[in-house]
This record gives structure tokens, sequence and C-alpha cells, in this order.
């Protein structure tokens, strides 16, 4: 019995959790913010889903509590009573604020590099482990490493010994200098 009455405890607790998960972006925008007129209240909350809050970084302004947040909401909907279009007002704030107030900034040319160096880096990396990763398996195919000229044979053979690996008979000098204390 204490059981259930336990799981329907937890039950409440995270409704009660829920509920006020979703009330508080809503909570934003006070009262005393809100315009009488419903197409211009639509539109400048329209505008400030388009605006980020530059205390709280990646929340728009519609969505934050701070008190910037607050005034930049009241100054869309000052605008917006003076009559002026969604591009003014946008236009408006870039003025003042810099290109980051805009939560999705456009795409413009001063900013070519900063769009395009992923992809251009990340191709650029794919191209050179395919190239790497064909080269290898060329060298494989191959046999690895070439072949050793006649030179180079006995070369070696002089370094390792005559018979490479088999014990040197007494009196034979190797090719390669004595180790410190081996004569």
């Amino acid at each position: 019995m204490i059981a259930v009455g336990a799981a329907a405890g937890r039950r409440l607790f995270w409704a009660a959790i829920l509920a006020l998960i979703t009330v508080l972006p809503a909570a934003a925008v006070q009262p005393d913010e809100i315009l009488p007129n419903p197409q211009l209240e639509s539109r400048a909350r329209a505008l400030s889903a388009q605006l980020r809050c530059l205390v709280c970084r990646n929340e728009t302004i519609d969505d934050s509590n701070a008190s910037l947040a607050r005034d930049l909401r009241l100054i869309v909907r000052e605008r917006l009573q003076a009559g002026d279009s969604d591009r003014q007002i946008l236009d408006f704030m870039v003025a003042r604020y810099g290109r980051y107030i805009l939560l999705k900034p456009p795409f413009w040319s001063s900013a070519v590099l900063l769009w395009l160096f992923p992809p251009l880096l990340f191709f650029a990396v794919a191209g050179y482990l395919l190239y790497a990763a064909r080269s290898a398996r060329g060298h494989q195919a191959a046999g690895g490493l070439p072949a050793l000229t006649a030179a180079e044979e006995a070369r070696l053979a002089a370094l390792l010994g005559d018979d490479s690996g088999a014990p040197r008979p007494p009196g034979k000098k190797s090719a390669l200098p004595p180790k410190s204390g081996e004569e």
C-alpha cells in the first residue's frame, strides 16, 4: 500500500516539473509588454524569435528573462507602433548591436571563409586519407620494398656475416664495429 502511494507521489512530482518547464519560456514576455493590437503582437513575437539575447547567448529575446532582453523586446514593440517594417526593425537592431544579434545570420560575403572552411577542411582530409590508403595499397601490391641490388646484397652479407645469423668461426672479424667490451 505504501509503494502505491510513493509511485503516485513520484508521478505527481514529475507532472509538476513538466508543467513548470513548459510554462517557463512563456513567462519571459511580461504582461505590460504585450501590445493591444493582436497583429502587431504576433509580428513582435515573430521578430523577437529572430533576435538573440546578448546576455543569454543562444536564446531568443522572446524566451529570455534578462533585463536587456526585456529592453530589446520593448524596442521592437515601440518600432512596430511607430510603423516600421520588419526589415527596418531588423536592420535597426543590426546597426545598433551588430550581426551577432541575429539568431540565424544570413550568408554575407565577408564571412564566406567561415561558412566554407569546415566543408573544405573535411574534403581535404578525406582526399588525403583516400590518397594515403591508395598509396599504401599500391606499395603492398608491389611486394613492399623494392628488391636489393647485387651491390646492396653483397654489403648486407658483409655486415651480417656470410651466413646471416649463424655464429662466426673464431678469428673471423665482423664488418660491424665491435660492441663495447667485445674484441
